[in-house]
């Protein structure tokens, strides 16, 4: 992927929240480049600061201090350029499949035909064909997670930022939704940067995986995953390098631990 665009470019990004009349210092000097059509993955602490680097990309966030585009612009300005999916399925009960996939095209007042055909490309696109009127309290864990997918792809974004989508799923489900997800990046070609605490997950999913030192969260590593797609967890090629990322992480969630237990 080294001739293709920089997408997402942050260089030497700062966070810190006031909490308590204390600062704390999300974020110190991270900096990552992502490419157009690339499968990022962050790992890391809890704490590191990944979440809030998905919510800076989005613009949900401000940073402290350095410099980040989206697709050449400010996070603030940069329009549809991003689609976030959430742990936290937060469909609307009382919608049906497709009028949940449809509510963005509403806010920005796509015509109903239009609409129609665009849900139902979707609808087709995450698998859901067949339950395009059932509720959300009338869908599995792994379907609801399919139509907020289909929600954020609704708008055509060029990044997808997905923050632990998986994380509430059971191991079958997740990894069923792994696969499916791959499908469906392979099929849009859309620039992704997932957040994770899944060391396997990143090694099956990310074309490279950034691992994030304890808070403040920078860049301690970057592994490329070179292994073709799809991959087999068992392995020796996909064990060598989970066992690679296990102990960068190891070192990280110590320091994490260290900080836990010491006065401030």
């Amino acid at each position: 992927m080294d001739g293709n665009e920089v997408v997402i470019s942050m260089k030497q990004l700062s966070k810190v929240f006031t909490k308590d009349r204390r600062q704390i210092k999300a974020l110190e000097g991270f900096d990552l480049d992502v490419k157009e059509g690339e499968f990022v993955c962050l790992l890391g602490p809890s704490g590191c600061g990944k979440t809030t680097i998905l919510r800076i990309v989005a613009g949900l966030e401000t940073a402290t201090g350095g410099d980040i585009t989206v697709r050449g612009n400010k996070p603030g300005v940069a329009g549809q350029a991003r689609g976030m999916v959430f742990q936290e399925f937060a469909l609307f009960p009382w919608r049906t499949v497709r009028k949940n996939i449809e509510f963005g095209l509403e806010i920005k007042g796509v015509p109903e035909a239009e609409m129609q055909k665009m849900s139902s490309q979707l609808v087709d696109l995450v698998g859901l064909k067949g339950f395009e009127n059932a509720h959300p309290k009338e869908l599995s864990g792994g379907m609801k997670q399919r139509v907020g997918i289909a929600r954020a792809l609704a708008n055509n974004p060029k990044v997808l930022l997905m923050d632990e989508p998986f994380g509430s799923l059971d191991a079958q489900t997740r990894n069923l939704m792994q696969k499916e997800l791959l499908r469906i990046w392979a099929a849009t070609n859309k620039t992704i940067l997932f957040v994770t605490h899944s060391v396997d997950e990143a090694v099956f999913l990310a074309d490279r995986i950034v691992i994030m030192t304890a808070r403040p969260g920078k860049v301690r590593e970057i592994i490329e995953v070179d292994l073709p797609r799809p991959r087999d967890r068992t392995s020796q090629e996909f064990i060598k390098v989970r066992g690679k990322v296990l102990t960068e992480l190891d070192e990280e969630f110590e320091k994490a631990r260290a900080k836990e237990l010491s006065p401030e």
